[in-house]
């Protein structure tokens, strides 16, 4: 397995595991249930930590794709400019997990509040790599592309072939 193949089976786990946090914390909150509150904290620990694996194969998957018919660097470019928005925000994440799970642990006064603004910045979390998702997965999948995406593609492939035969004259 190269860090391409890895790159893609990793990649589903943060948007997975986040949006598995959110419904669990949501949940524990409800139910005022810290031991509930405690696993989905302990799922964004995980997610954030297996984020890094992720963005550090995307270069050599970058690299795998780039050349390939049909890929569009803009919508690679476009993908890892996002993925390095995302995994600030899931850095957050983490950190507001540890600090909401130690709060929830030592059952300090600020508890609630912090796992409250954990769960508001696990949602943006969520959106912004479900987006980074999407994006990544326009690079290789046409059928999800809006039609500007499909034009960069084409405009590409278009510009490939006009210097192919330029470079037979």
């Amino acid at each position: 397995m190269d860090a391409t193949h890895l790159h893609l089976v990793l990649t589903h786990f943060p948007i997975i595991g986040v949006i598995i946090g959110i419904l669990i914390l949501a949940y524990g909150q409800f139910y005022k249930n810290s031991d509930i509150q405690k696993v989905a904290l302990a799922t964004f620990i995980l997610m954030a930590i297996l984020t890094i694996p992720v963005f550090l194969t995307g270069e050599e998957a970058e690299e795998t794709v780039e050349h390939i018919a049909g890929v569009s660097e803009q919508l690679i470019e476009n993908h890892e400019e996002l993925a390095e928005k995302a995994i600030w925000l899931m850095g957050l994440l983490g950190v507001f997990s540890m600090i909401s799970f130690f709060a929830i642990v030592k059952k300090l006064s600020f508890a609630k509040t912090i796992t409250l603004i954990t769960l508001i910045v696990s949602l943006g979390t969520f959106g912004l790599f479900a987006q980074v998702g999407n994006l990544g997965g326009q690079i290789r999948h046409s059928e999800i592309r809006t039609e500007s995406n499909n034009n960069q593609v084409d405009n590409k492939n278009y510009d490939n072939r006009e210097r192919d035969h330029d470079d037979d004259d």
